[in-house]
């Protein structure tokens, strides 16, 4: 959001007290309230002149009758915008998780989530690692018997493809030494996406009268790249720290946020919005969805804060933790970027 020349140093004092203050009570914010600001020294009377240019600029709302305010969904992603810049808190609860030796990767992830949850006291999700833009690594072709050659295909991650095909040709030792060459040599590091119509016309050019076997393979390091890139799982913690939000509740809203925390097809479905989202934006870092900005309708009238982790090797996932819009954006904002961090350092160090 650029900035609004209309707020000035006065309005934006007033306005973060105001959001802290409903941040930490969930109850409308007077004039009088905010008056007890040691570093405001302004009289309820000036507050109040303050509040209603704010109001009249869409930084804040008056809900029902109350005499009160409350940040609308443009004076939380003012808010939240201002946090972002400013320097992260330290969140050690992760460093003694993260250094700790763990076989399984999904065990440290469901782990996450939990502490995720538990330390922010809202909903957390996070995607396992999926394979974005896999590299191919080995082809290796073999006859095993006349007319049929066996297809290894080894992509990032290790996944290994073993698949027979049929040959309507009989393959000699040395030409299928040349092809196991040239198919080496031509592919070994590239992308799905690298594996153009140019590259693939080179190929089987230089494949000459086997330019048919060059396409049966091409099939199968398509699927097993393919293979790296789906079946993403789903972990998420905290589903009943919604209840804990009033706002969250009423009209049935609750159900709705926990069934789909629970329906892992609508997260991964989030997890693809999101990814397009910060890839469209050229960003890897935190994003914040506030109300409306939240691609999943259930989710309106919450705050999602996502960010992306790698660990290598094309390995990247999402973490998401899900609350209010009056959520404690400084605390879940250091708490993703120390987690990033703590995740940079368990599984990245060894590539150093």
């Amino acid at each position: 959001m650029a900035l609004d020349e209309r707020l000035d140093d006065r309005k934006v004092t007033i306005l973060k007290a105001i959001i802290k203050t409903y941040l930490e009570t969930g109850e409308p914010v007077g004039s009088r309230t905010i008056s007890k600001y040691s570093e405001l020294k302004l009289s309820s009377a000036t507050i109040r002149n303050e509040m209603s240019d704010l109001e009249e600029m869409g930084y804040i709302i008056q809900p029902h009758t109350s005499a009160g305010r409350i940040p609308s969904d443009k004076g939380y992603r003012f808010y939240v915008d201002q946090i972002m810049q400013e320097k992260e808190n330290e969140v050690t609860e992760f460093k003694d998780m993260m250094v700790q030796k763990v076989d399984r990767l999904e065990l440290v992830l469901k782990k996450m989530a939990q502490v995720l949850a538990s330390n922010t006291n809202y909903a957390a999700m996070i995607s396992g690692p999926s394979y974005h833009k896999t590299k191919l690594k080995f082809i290796q072709l073999s006859k095993v018997e006349a007319g049929k050659l066996l297809v290894v295909v080894v992509v990032e991650g290790n996944i290994v493809k073993n698949t027979m095909i049929d040959l309507a040709e009989e393959l000699g030792d040395e030409e299928l030494l040349n092809l196991n060459i040239l198919l080496n040599s031509s592919l070994n590091g590239l992308t799905i996406e690298d594996i153009n119509l140019d590259v693939i016309s080179r190929l089987k050019g230089d494949a000459g009268i086997h330019s048919r076997v060059v396409d049966l393979v091409l099939n199968e390091v398509a699927e097993a790249i393919r293979a790296g890139e789906e079946d993403l799982q789903i972990y998420t913690s905290g589903a009943t720290n919604i209840f804990k939000y009033p706002e969250l509740t009423e009209d049935g809203k609750a159900s709705q946020l926990i069934g789909t925390l629970e329906h892992k097809e609508v997260l991964k479905e989030f997890v693809s919005e999101v990814n397009a989202d910060t890839e469209s934006k050229g960003e890897n870092g935190i994003q914040v969805y506030i109300g409306d900005e939240t691609p999943v309708q259930s989710m309106k009238d919450c705050s999602v804060v996502t960010a992306n982790y790698d660990l290598g090797g094309g390995l990247r996932g999402t973490v998401g933790i899900i609350g209010p819009k009056r959520m404690d954006y400084e605390k879940v904002l250091g708490t993703l970027r120390n987690l990033m961090n703590q995740l940079d350092t368990a599984f990245k160090k060894d590539e150093r």
